[in-house]
C-alpha cells in the first residue's frame, strides 16, 4: 500500500506544471452555473490526454466523467470536480482549484491501479456543474449519474483546514404577492398594496427570530416592490434561503416561515403564492471511518489541521449541493487553507485562488485524496467500515 501511495504522489508531482495551468485557465475565464463550457473542455481535454475514458456532455451539457478500471474488480471511487464561478467576483469559492486538485487526484490513483499489477476496482473523476445554486449535482443524482458508486471525495478550499466539514440544508423559496392597482393618490381605497404586503412578510420574518434556534437561518430580498411611487403597486416579488443544520429541521422551519407568508397576505388582503427551489440542499453527512482515513493520509503529508482550525461555530453554516449526496453514497468534504483568511464569496479569496501560494496547498489535497482512495482499494476492512456507518446513520432515515 505505501508503495502505490508513493507511486501516486510522484504522478501527481510529474503534472504540478500542467495543473497549475489548468486551474489558471479556469479562474482567468470564470463561469457560471450551467455554461463552464470552456472549463468542460479543458477538463475533459486534459483526462483525455492522461488515459482516462471520458464521456463529454454526460448527463448535462456541461458535466463530464472520467473512468478508468472495471468495478466488477473491487470498489467504485469517485472524484468530483466543481469548476463553476460567482457573478461579478469569479472565483470567489476556489472552484478552479476544486478542478484542479480532482484531476490530480484521478491522475495519482490511476497510476498506482496501474502499478498495482493486478485489477483493484474502478475510479471515476466525475465533473460536476452548477454547485452555486444551479443543484448540478441534485440534477446528476435523479439521472442516476452516482449510481453504483461505493465511496465519493472531494475537497473544497476556504480560510481554514477541516477534516469534517458541516454543512446545513437549505431551500430556496420565492414569494410573489398579488394585489390591485390603483392611483396612490386619487383613489387609493381601490388599491390592494402588494408592497405592503410583502413589507409585512419581511417584517414578520424579521420578528421570528426571536423564536428561531441559533442554527436556524433565514435570510432574503425584496426582489420587486412596484414601478412608481404613484401607482399601488398589484405585484411584490421576495426571495429567501432558508437553512437549518438537518433535513428534518428544514421541514420545521420552512413551517414557521410559511406561515409569515400567509400572515402577510391576510392582513393586506393579497394573494400569496410561494414557490421552493426544484434543487434544494440537504446537510452534508460526514462519513467518519472515510474522513479518518483521509486525515491520517493528511497528517503523513505534514498536514496539521490544528495550524489553520477554525473558531469554534465556524465554517459550518454553509450549503452544498453535495450534502445530497451524502444521503446517497458515503462521502468526505474537507476543507483546505489555501494562504489567505480572507473569507469564501469575496474578492479577497477570489484573488487567492488565482495565486501562486494557492498552489501547494491545492496539490497537497489532490495526494491526499489519491492515498485515500489506495486505501480503500486495497483495504476491504475500511469499506466495511466505510458501509457499516453510512448504512446506520440516522440522519438519512429521517
Amino acid at each position: 500500500m505505501a508503495e502505490l501511495k508513493t507511486v501516486a504522489c510522484e504522478a501527481i508531482d510529474k503534472i504540478t506544471s500542467d495543473l497549475n495551468d489548468i486551474s489558471q485557465e479556469l479562474w482567468k475565464n470564470p463561469e457560471l452555473n450551467f455554461k463552464e463550457h470552456h472549463a468542460h473542455t479543458i477538463l475533459t481535454n486534459f483526462m483525455e490526454k492522461q488515459g482516462f475514458h471520458v464521456d463529454r456532455n454526460y448527463k448535462l451539457d456541461t458535466a463530464f466523467r472520467a473512468t478508468f478500471g472495471d468495478d466488477r474488480t473491487g470498489p467504485h471511487v469517485a472524484m468530483l470536480c466543481e469548476y463553476d464561478a460567482l457573478p461579478e467576483i469569479g472565483h470567489a469559492c476556489g472552484h478552479n482549484l476544486i478542478a484542479e486538485l480532482g484531476v490530480a487526484a484521478g491522475v495519482g490513483i490511476k497510476a498506482a491501479m496501474e502499478t498495482s499489477g493486478k485489477p483493484i476496482g474502478k475510479l471515476t473523476v466525475l465533473g460536476t456543474p452548477a454547485e452555486e445554486g444551479g443543484g448540478g449535482k441534485v440534477i446528476l443524482i435523479n439521472k442516476h449519474a452516482f449510481d453504483n458508486i461505493d465511496v465519493v471525495m472531494m475537497s473544497h478550499p476556504g480560510p481554514y483546514d477541516i477534516v469534517r466539514s458541516r454543512m446545513i440544508a437549505i431551500n430556496r423559496v420565492t414569494v410573489t404577492y398579488k394585489g390591485k392597482a390603483s392611483h396612490a393618490a386619487a383613489f387609493p381605497w381601490e388599491g390592494i398594496n402588494a408592497l405592503d404586503a410583502a413589507v409585512t412578510c419581511y417584517q414578520t420574518v424579521s420578528c421570528m427570530r426571536q423564536q428561531m434556534k441559533p442554527t436556524w437561518r433565514v435570510h432574503g430580498i425584496i426582489r420587486k416592490g412596484g414601478v412608481k411611487p404613484n401607482i399601488i403597486p398589484d405585484e411584490a416579488v421576495l426571495e429567501y434561503n432558508i437553512r437549518a443544520p438537518t433535513k428534518a429541521e428544514l421541514h420545521v422551519l420552512q413551517e414557521k416561515v410559511e406561515r409569515c407568508f400567509e400572515s402577510a397576505a391576510i392582513a393586506t388582503g393579497c394573494k400569496v403564492e410561494y414557490k421552493y427551489s426544484e434543487v434544494p440542499y440537504l446537510n452534508f453527512i460526514s462519513n467518519e471511518a472515510l474522513a479518518s482515513s483521509f486525515e491520517t493520509n493528511a497528517n503523513s503529508l505534514g498536514l496539521d489541521f490544528k495550524t489553520h482550525e477554525p473558531p469554534t461555530g465556524d465554517a459550518s453554516l454553509a450549503s452544498s449541493d453535495i450534502g445530497n449526496v451524502s444521503y446517497l453514497v458515503p462521502t468526505i468534504h474537507p476543507g483546505f487553507y489555501i494562504g489567505t483568511d480572507d473569507a469564501n464569496h469575496t474578492k479577497g479569496f477570489a484573488s487567492a485562488a488565482g495565486a501562486p501560494t494557492a498552489q501547494p496547498y491545492t496539490v497537497l489535497q489532490g495526494k491526499a485524496m489519491a492515498m485515500t482512495a489506495i486505501d480503500i482499494f486495497t483495504n476491504k476492512d475500511l469499506l466495511h467500515k466505510i458501509k457499516a456507518e453510512f448504512d446506520n446513520e440516522p440522519q438519512r432515515k429521517n
